[in-house]
């Protein structure tokens, strides 16, 4: 099996490609604003081979948006949500998906339902569904058990940056609680919606407990974030630190 990581575009989320012997498989589909170029950027890696599948992290906007759009490019390929997340994307509700902030309509978007019980064997490997509630209720993270490998969608949505629970079907405890059962994979790559892949047993475990600590405080803190820190732009679906986190540890800066 193969993971590509192709870098968001602007708000886009991370889109990642598994490549197997039984298949090809997209994780997230970034926003409607560079669908067609997503379209291009996956041939440019499969060539004339199927994409058999699209699974979604969550509903929001940057994960979801150019779906309907990569789907339909690709044939007979299914898209995969959460079912918390269904309606809204078979209604365009741009509300819970966020589009609205991004002054975007939601396509409208067919998927079929995936939970965490489900597995996408891909020959030489497999992609596990691993529930991940708290920035929304849908949340849904793509772990590879052969790499040690997990794409975990918008309740990571990078390593110095962390998740939203104040936006529609947001929940802080089960924030803490989610990354917490990341926290207990010892992952060796952690691919956020946006943002480089997190590398490395130690420093994926540093990033986590930095988040942990931080929703921590909130819960303390009668779920407020720091007065300090900016209020987050409308299309943010992150909170900014103030003062900030690394990005990269300074070990791994070569």
């Amino acid at each position: 099996m193969r993971i590509v990581r192709l870098p968001g575009i602007h708000h886009d989320s991370n889109v990642v490609l598994a490549l197997g012997a039984l298949g090809n498989i997209l994780i997230d589909a970034g926003t409607s604003w560079y669908q067609t170029l997503q379209v291009e950027r996956i041939k440019g890696i499969i060539g004339n081979q199927s994409l058999d599948r699209i699974l979604l992290t969550s509903r929001r906007y940057p994960c979801t948006g150019g779906a309907a759009h990569i789907a339909n490019e690709f044939g007979s390929c299914t898209i995969h949500i959460h079912p918390e997340g269904q309606s809204s994307l078979a209604k365009g509700d741009f509300f819970t998906t966020w589009a609205n902030r991004f002054d975007s309509d939601m396509p409208i978007t067919n998927a079929e339902p995936v939970t965490d019980e489900d597995i996408f064997p891909l020959g030489n490997g497999q992609i596990s569904v691993l529930s991940l509630p708290g920035h929304s209720s849908d949340g849904l993270g793509y772990y590879v058990m052969e790499k040690d490998l997990l794409v975990s969608g918008p309740i990571l949505p990078r390593a110095d940056r962390p998740t939203r629970w104040d936006l529609p079907t947001g929940c802080l405890p089960d924030v803490i609680e989610s990354l917490m059962k990341i926290n207990q994979l010892n992952l060796a790559t952690l691919i956020p919606m946006q943002g480089p892949a997190i590398k490395g047993v130690t420093h994926i475990r540093e990033v986590l407990e930095r988040h942990i600590e931080y929703f921590e405080q909130c819960v303390k803190n009668d779920g407020q974030s720091p007065k300090s820190w900016a209020r987050p732009a409308q299309t943010a679906i992150w909170q900014t630190p103030n003062p900030p986190w690394p990005l990269i540890e300074r070990e791994d800066i070569s």
